[in-house]
């Protein structure tokens, strides 16, 4: 049970950070894997590299955001397999601004793709995932879910309603063998933090917050939302795990 096989699994947001990883160990655990990205050139790159070692493996140009894109992912798993085992939300944006410089268009953008996305698809995508009998659902969120750590409002905000919507909707599918649970990333190498990385003076404070002085990798969030896909984690669903290396219970 400590592997994927036989499990048809997609990743959105599939090409890079956190996503990249996820699909490569779910490869590796051997799930068939369909990943999703909004640029057709980080799909056939990515395509290129897994397909040369024979995995099961599957890409799509589509934006989960978008209701048309949203049918394309629905229609390509019920042709391919008929079912879905796993769906792990991971498409997301943030945009570092303050609350007062946000516009309506730039907070709508971030709520949109973080929030309503991932339950349009998970809703999208409910029958499949019905048929598989033991399918999971895994969100993924942030730390600033649970309080401040600097990300900005909205991005915050998107991230708390994501935990919810993994509370409520595990209570609800429960009956229909679904589980749904989250995890919290802490800082975390991606190429959304790319930039904030690599300014000293804002990681300083950052990496002495953290207990084990150090952000964490991607591969290291993958492992997390793979348990979360496995049967091994059968008893557990509404849950967010917290992966912050400690920052969360560090009140220094």
């Amino acid at each position: 049970m400590w592997n994927l096989k036989n499990k048809y699994a997609l990743v959105t947001g599939g090409t890079k950070g956190i996503g990249k990883a996820a699909v490569l160990e779910f490869l590796e655990l051997g799930a068939e894997v369909l990943f999703t990205s909004r640029t057709q050139k980080d799909v056939d790159h990515l395509l290129e590299d897994l397909q040369k070692d024979g995995k099961k493996v599957y890409g799509l140009a589509a934006d989960v955001a978008l209701v048309e894109d949203r049918q394309k992912v629905s229609d390509h798993i019920e042709k391919q397999w008929g079912k879905l085992d796993i769906l792990v939300n991971n498409a997301g944006i943030n945009i570092r601004k303050k609350a007062m410089e946000y516009t309506d268009e730039e907070f709508r953008k971030v709520m949109e793709i973080n929030l309503n996305a991932p339950f349009e698809l998970s809703r999208k995508l409910y029958p499949l995932l019905q048929k598989s009998g033991d399918a999971k659902i895994v969100n993924v969120a942030s730390s600033a879910a649970i309080q401040d750590v600097g990300t900005g409002t909205p991005y915050a905000m998107s991230k708390a309603g994501l935990l919810q919507q993994t509370r409520s909707l595990a209570v609800e599918w429960a009956k229909d063998g679904i589980r749904v649970n989250a995890v919290s990333p802490w800082f975390t190498v991606t190429p959304l933090t790319k930039g904030l990385l690599s300014e000293k003076e804002r990681m300083d404070p950052i990496i002495k917050r953290t207990p084990l002085n150090r952000v964490a990798e991607a591969n290291e969030m993958a492992s997390i939302i793979a348990f979360l896909a496995m049967d091994k984690s059968s008893y557990i669903t509404g849950q967010n795990i917290i992966a912050d290396g400690g920052m969360s219970v560090n009140a220094i």
